[in-house]
């Protein structure tokens, strides 16, 4: 039996609200994984959503109102390079951490203010960048010189 796309997205519609709905449709295909930080002589282990498109990664978190503690998003990019990111339609406040290609970080952005288009970035090339709770990273001891290992 071959299930209709538009059916499937009039069901999305009507059983939750429009922005839910968006978020639903645009997250099929996001693959799932773990990433998994050393610092401090501690291993974090977070589960994320890898939005690897420029689809995804311009959808991003958006219209999220919650977000697990050990819970983010993985943004995978071509090209190591300085990455910026705004908070648009981001209803909670997120750390960035950026990771170079060798996957080391190479700066956080603490605390990003939801609902801005302010740009943020560091001033150091990344590869990927970790979304994660605001206050995430000071609480763990995430920085500069902290590793990662990538799982998806």
């Amino acid at each position: 039996m071959r299930t209709c796309p538009l059916l499937i997205g009039a069901l999305l519609t009507c059983s939750c609200s429009h922005n839910e709905a968006k978020h639903a449709v645009d997250a099929v295909g996001m693959k799932n994984g773990v990433v998994v930080l050393r610092a401090g002589g501690r291993t974090l282990r977070v589960e994320v959503e890898v939005a690897s498109t420029p689809e995804q990664r311009n959808h991003g978190l958006m219209f999220r109102r919650h977000l697990n503690p050990y819970q983010g998003m993985l943004f995978v990019f071509d090209e190591e390079e300085v990455q910026s990111f705004w908070m648009k339609n981001t209803y909670i406040p997120l750390d960035m951490v950026f990771i170079n290609r060798a996957l080391e970080v190479v700066g956080v952005v603490e605390n990003a203010e939801p609902m801005t288009t302010t740009s943020r970035r560091v001033d150091a090339p990344s590869t990927y960048v970790l979304e994660v709770r605001g206050g995430f990273a000071a609480a763990h001891g995430v920085g500069p010189g902290t590793t990662a290992k990538l799982e998806y």
